[in-house]
């Protein structure tokens, strides 16, 4: 075999591996990668069957039920709900009223099954994808009820 013909065949043979390389770690990144959806874009349909996302909003006001270590409760944006149950140690800082983003799964029935539920930290703070979703949501009642 020619030098030259040595030479091409490194640089092909480095090429591919570079490439099945950059193909492992996209598909790893992409397989890990974790969506956010609002209530109403879960409710829309939006949002993925049996693939793990985050829901985000208000924990509504009187609907967290308690069963042992499996809490239930309803995540809402003010215009729409998702019912949601999670099995564990729930935050401190979780309440009704208050600000959560849970990690999980939907199911066919639209029941979302957590399996990481995060708390705001203070009064004042609360994720931007779930503030920006009860904006939405709050612009959009007002439009509704003006109409």
């Amino acid at each position: 075999m020619k030098p030259r013909h040595k030479r091409t065949a490194m640089i092909v043979g480095a090429l591919a591996s570079i490439a099945i390389a950059a193909y492992f770690v996209l598909n790893a990144f992409q397989s890990n990668l974790v969506f956010f959806f609002s209530p109403t874009q879960v409710d829309a349909g939006e949002a993925p069957q049996n693939r793990t996302f985050r829901v985000g909003g208000l924990v509504k006001e009187g609907s967290v039920k308690r069963n042992n270590l499996t809490v239930s409760f309803v995540v809402t944006d003010s215009l729409k709900e998702v019912p949601v149950s999670y099995t564990g140690i729930l935050p401190d800082l979780f309440s009704e009223g208050k600000g959560v983003v849970a990690q999980g799964q939907l199911g066919n029935d639209g029941h979302f099954t957590a399996s990481e539920v995060l708390a705001k930290h203070d009064e004042n703070y609360m994720p931007p994808e779930a503030q920006h979703a009860l904006d939405q949501a709050e612009i959009e009642k007002a439009s509704k009820s003006l109409k």
